[in-house]
């Protein structure tokens, strides 16, 4: 009959629990606290001239002066981009701590920063007469970049802790293989024992 051993389905179940916490969300920690510096510090630099005199906020409702400082589509993708997911996706996620928010910030993230170069690069190039890449663009684009770096770090740590929990569930398995095939020799052998031991013929 198979033997039941307590320590490893103590230590499976242990395992599927860490799991289901890891499936469900995450724990930033610290890093949380650097998320919502930089979404703060994002939304500050929609008050900073993001080219002349034009803010951010001008920039994303095309209103005093943007079109007389000829600003472009790659600026008003790049301050939409930062705003969505640099502000919006990575305040949802840091409030539910959803992984699934967590990757589509992270995304967002990404792409905004590679919209922001864009931006910053139209507004270098502009015709002569128009202003350049002011403070606000400039800030608004390494803040995203920062945002992408945090969020990549706490999806690659979501990996790494479902990668280990993953290797723990192998090992444990393995190991009650091995025990359970132990037990089935200890088991046959001591049948084979009983068979070849020597009867009371008087019995």
């Amino acid at each position: 009959m198979k033997e039941e051993h307590p320590h490893l389905d103590a230590l499976r179940t242990e395992i599927e629990a860490a799991e289901r916490r890891v499936a469900r969300g995450f724990d930033p920690g610290p890093r949380g606290f650097v998320v919502a510096i930089l979404i703060f510090v994002l939304l500050g630099s929609f008050i900073l001239p993001h080219t002349g005199a034009v803010r951010g906020w001008d920039v994303l409702f095309s209103s005093h002066g943007a079109g007389a400082a000829a600003v472009a589509l790659p600026s008003r993708v790049f301050a939409w981009l930062a705003l969505v997911f640099g502000v919006g996706f990575s305040m949802l996620a840091l409030m539910t701590r959803r992984w699934a928010l967590a990757w589509v910030a992270l995304a967002g993230s990404a792409l905004a920063g590679a919209a922001g170069m864009l931006a910053i690069w139209s507004r270098q190039t502009v015709a002569a007469g128009h202003p350049g890449p002011g403070l606000g663009l400039i800030a608004a684009w390494i803040v995203v970049l920062a945002l992408t770096y945090q969020w990549a770090r706490v999806v690659w740590s979501r990996t790494i802790v479902q990668l280990a929990a993953e290797e723990q569930r192998r090992r444990v398995a393995a190991e009650q293989q091995s025990i359970t095939l132990l037990d089935r020799l200890d088991s046959a052998a001591g049948a084979d024992a009983a068979d070849r031991a020597p009867r009371d013929p008087e019995a």
